[in-house]
């Protein structure tokens, strides 16, 4: 709770402005010497509070939704798009675990992309842990215990 307040506090100050991400968790333990749960606590009790809003596979950000996730979707390369979607299905259960995910040509007619737009989003799924790539067979929905932390910000 006092890593609660401590972020409350600068984000009241000024010091973290509407729209920008909070610390990682990663940041918070090396900060204030903590267990990565107490990051993890401290910003769900926010996040609780509406104080901050998590946007899947991007981080955690000052204030509630709104305008500023809009704006960082419509800012989004396409690529990153296509990323976040599948990993959007996997986590939601729509993909699951070890079972196929789209096909190139599924993925390329479904966004209107060119193939290396599609290669792109799965090499960025693959790094991040949400998918595995078999040669000459296809990619597949990683198992849970490989998917990324909630709350940690990725390159998505």
């Amino acid at each position: 709770m006092q890593v609660a307040e401590i972020l409350r506090q600068r984000l009241t100050a000024g010091e973290i402005k509407p729209g920008e991400a909070l610390p990682s968790e990663a940041e918070l333990q090396r900060e204030f010497g903590i267990a990565r749960t107490t990051a993890r606590r401290a910003v769900a009790l926010l996040r609780e509070d509406g104080v901050v809003h998590t946007v899947p596979n991007e981080g955690t950000f000052a204030g509630p939704a709104g305008e500023q996730a809009r704006q960082r979707d419509r800012d989004l390369p396409m690529f990153r798009k296509i990323a976040r979607d599948i990993a959007d299905q996997i986590a939601g259960g729509a993909i699951q675990p070890r079972r196929p995910i789209p096909s190139e040509t599924t993925l390329m007619q479904r966004y209107e992309v060119a193939r290396e737009t599609v290669r792109r989003a799965v090499s960025l799924l693959r790094e991040q842990g949400w998918v595995y790539t078999q040669p000459q067979r296809g990619s597949y929905a990683s198992p849970q215990e490989r998917w990324p932390e909630p709350d940690r910000p990725s390159e998505m």
